[in-house]
């Protein structure tokens, strides 16, 4: 057997995967998400994880870092594109350990409880959304 046979996905992988989910998701959602970025990345950097007190960066599987759609005002100046980071290995260990998930699964689902944060959504519409996609 050789070594990349038994290698986790990298970060193109994951990429695939979230761009997979994404573009699965009704026209009218993905309209609103234009300018929205996805990044992935192996973890959540350290400001983060201190800024969420999250102890490991294994607890993190992605995060929404913007203003809600609920919150946005046309007025208001934006410094930065909204994004979702996700983070392969804290994703990977989900993966792992829960054992009853795929893998391309998993990454769909955190990355749509992400973008439900960018719409402002409840926990009930983060559910509908992800019947309609996974």
């Amino acid at each position: 057997m050789e070594h990349e046979d038994i290698l986790p996905p990298g970060l193109p992988e994951i990429d695939a995967m979230a761009r997979r989910a994404f573009d699965a998701l009704p026209d009218g959602i993905r309209a609103q998400c234009t300018d929205l970025l996805i990044v992935v990345e192996d973890f959540a950097d350290d400001e983060t994880l201190e800024d969420m007190h999250i102890p490991s960066p294994f607890e993190l599987t992605g995060i929404y870092e913007g203003i809600p759609l609920t919150e946005k005002s046309h007025e208001a100046p934006v410094d930065r594109p909204d994004r979702v980071r996700l983070f392969r290995r804290a994703i990977l260990d989900e993966w792992v350990e829960r054992g009853d998930i795929g893998l391309e699964h998993l990454v769909g689902h955190v990355l749509i409880h992400e973008i439900a944060h960018h719409f402002g959504w409840s926990d009930a519409r983060i559910a509908e959304i992800e019947d309609w996609t996974l």
